[in-house]
């Protein structure tokens, strides 16, 4: 090659790295609905989504759920990405195979949910390396079962942060009786961010997830007790803005909750008003008596061939 030309590709090359490397951290969540595989494990509650279950299943829909989480994930667009409602990491790795954009990387632990669904982190490794990680077992109160936390420590250009990926216990058998369970989740969560705060007082913390509760909900302002806030707060009460919707209204369920430290314009800073809820008008269903909720992939054992009943969201993130 021409020393010229070698010269002057160099320059290039390194002006669009620096230009790539000031880029905002781009950090999201979305909960996939149920990623299962074909296969029939014993030891989980997955016969549905198994060949021969209630749903019919095959690996035509399969590859079409494969081929719609891609879609959501490349409208999203993110450089880390907590995602709940997977089965395990073969689901992880195939999704990885249909989204081609980028080659992300997968942190992922086996959880005691007995539907076998769990948290996972996806993540480029050219805009985020990872320092440790680990699964924080959630044992409930009642000995019941349920997803564990993701906790997960890596590096954004010289600024460590501290991501934990969640999935709270749902509404399902009654609000009631699912209360207490959030609120003992949020403790164990507390619990360990006081931890973490002990030995770095500077920690900069975020909480991704499908928290089943609205920023202003009893459990949820738990956390502000510890200096946490929900950047999903200020969009309660307004029109049609929601990531899940039930019996018609619409809830912000899906959440990006993070610590002070991450809003007081000192080495990695939320970026204002970069909170953005992927709502394009495919997510969602048009028409009928459904009209304006997620457009999901299952209703019951009826296939739509949606994407989610959960709307994907993200935040971008700067190092001052």
């Amino acid at each position: 090659m021409n020393e010229k030309i070698k010269y002057k590709s160099l320059i290039i090359f390194g002006f669009l790295s620096l230009l790539y490397s000031e880029e905002p951290l781009t950090v999201g969540f979305w909960n996939v609905e149920n990623l299962f595989d074909l296969e029939n494990n014993p030891d989980k509650n997955d016969d549905e989504f198994s060949i021969g279950g209630r749903k019919n299943v095959d690996q035509e829909i399969y590859d079409l759920k494969l081929k719609h989480c891609s879609e959501v994930i490349s409208d999203l667009n993110v450089d880390v990405l907590g995602l709940c409602e997977v089965e395990n990491l073969v689901v992880l790795n195939d999704l990885n195979i249909a989204y081609p954009d980028r080659d992300y990387r997968i942190i992922h632990y086996e959880s005691p949910d007995n539907r076998g669904i769990d948290n996972a982190l996806l993540y480029d490794p050219d805009r985020f390396s990872i320092i440790s990680s680990k699964p924080i077992l959630n044992k409930l109160k009642n000995g019941g079962a349920t997803r564990d936390i993701l906790y997960v420590e890596g590096k954004y250009q010289d600024r460590r942060l501290h991501l934990f990926v969640n999935h709270w216990p749902s509404n399902y058998g009654g609000r009631e009786k699912s209360i207490p369970k959030r609120r003992s989740t949020a403790e164990l969560i507390i619990k360990e961010i006081e931890m973490l705060q002990k030995s770095d007082e500077f920690a900069e913390i975020i909480l991704l997830g499908d928290f089943n509760e609205n920023p202003d909900e009893q459990n949820i302002k738990l956390l502000e007790k510890i200096g946490l806030t929900s950047l999903m707060k200020p969009m309660i009460g307004k029109s049609n803005i929601g990531t899940y919707v039930y019996r018609g209204k619409d809830y912000l369920y899906d959440q990006i909750i993070v610590n002070d430290q991450l809003q007081d314009a000192k080495n990695l800073v939320v970026v204002n008003d970069s909170v953005y809820i992927l709502d394009l008008p495919k997510y969602r269903q048009q028409e009928g008596s459904y009209k304006h909720y997620p457009f999901r992939f299952w209703a019951g054992n009826r296939l739509l061939g949606g994407y989610s009943d959960h709307l994907a969201i993200k935040v971008k993130i700067i190092n001052n």
